[in-house]
């Protein structure tokens, strides 16, 4: 039996995740989350004896040691992180105590001997476009956000506990990712959400801005595919989507697909942390998959057509058929 811990188990990736992994009977997977931004609704529920959830904090270095003395773990997929621009720029300091976890995370994963790593980095790092696509080697990381600057340090802490202890690693960098099962403050869901309900959806700025929207399902099969192939080992590679689509082509998009009333409105742009344009270099995550990566018209609709979406959302879930 191989023991996977997956930090930020009640969150919209991590949860994704696991639902993958607890497809293989061999492995057993133990799922850790404090609930701050994650739900229990997104828990998931195997059928098998091969998962276990435990609430707690991996910032809290006690709780961590306990579980590391009661699991034996062949490998860590650290996700657990404050997420969100608004969340993140309105409480700096909370975001910096993810620092303490990564800490936490590497130095016991040293002492038990871990086989690797995984940890969820951001397309945040890179901050505003210097080069595009954004291509893992050369593009500067170069973001001031307090969020940012802590998922660099992550990928940092990775490097050097590599470089020190022999700790492998994966770094992957997460560009937006949507599913049914991501949170309501994430664009994609609001979105989806306002439309359903025919409220207005709301835009910073004029919508130019451009995000690359990748379906939760090509972002789990490159990295459970990295994992089980052992690829990318000591690197860092991009998961996303390179299809880029502006904010406002979006929101468009979503009212034709819902066949809502809704009306854009336009807000004043954010101060801090909206950037003007995110693309991805993806090739290396394209030979992970061997497949077309999803497109967004078809990954909107999968989202429409969800249950658990309606239940996170808290919509009724008779209007889900549009």
């Amino acid at each position: 039996m191989t023991y996977i811990l997956i930090t930020g188990g009640a969150g919209f990736i991590p949860s994704c995740l696991a639902d993958k992994l607890l497809q293989n009977p061999n492995y057993h997977v133990v799922a850790v989350d404090n609930f701050l931004t994650g739900h229990s609704l997104k828990i998931s529920n195997s059928v098998h004896n091969n998962y276990t959830f435990i609430e707690g904090d991996v910032n809290n270095h006690l709780f961590l040691e306990q579980l590391f003395s009661d699991y034996q773990f062949d490998y860590i997929f650290h996700y657990a992180a404050v997420v969100g621009v608004k969340r993140t720029t309105e409480n700096p300091l909370l975001v910096l105590e993810d620092i303490d976890g990564i800490r936490n995370i590497l130095d016991l994963a040293v002492k038990h001997k871990v086989k690797r790593i995984f940890y969820s980095s951001s397309s945040e790092v890179y901050g505003e476009p210097v080069e595009m696509p954004q291509r893992e080697l050369t593009t500067p990381l170069n973001s001031r956000l307090p969020y940012a600057i802590v998922k660099n340090l992550g990928e940092a802490f990775c490097r050097s506990y590599h470089q020190v202890h022999g700790l492998e690693y994966t770094i992957f960098r997460f560009f937006n990712t949507y599913g049914p099962k991501q949170s309501p403050d994430f664009v994609m869901s609001k979105f989806i959400r306002s439309a359903l309900k025919n409220e207005p959806i709301t835009i910073f700025g004029d919508g130019s801005q451009t995000r690359t929207f990748c379906f939760f399902e090509d972002n789990i099969e490159a990295c459970v595919n990295a994992f089980e192939q052992g690829r990318f080992v000591n690197d860092v590679i991009n998961i996303g989507n390179d299809r880029e689509t502006s904010v406002l082509e979006l929101a468009q998009m979503i009212i034709e697909k819902t066949g809502s009333s809704s009306e854009i409105i336009h807000l004043p742009p954010l101060k801090e942390g909206d950037m003007t344009r995110r693309q991805p270099d993806i090739t290396n995550m394209k030979t992970l998959l061997n497949r077309n990566l999803t497109l967004l018209e078809d990954g909107i609709h999968t989202v429409i057509q969800s249950e658990i979406f309606y239940k996170l959302n808290g919509i009724e879930a008779k209007v889900a058929h549009h």
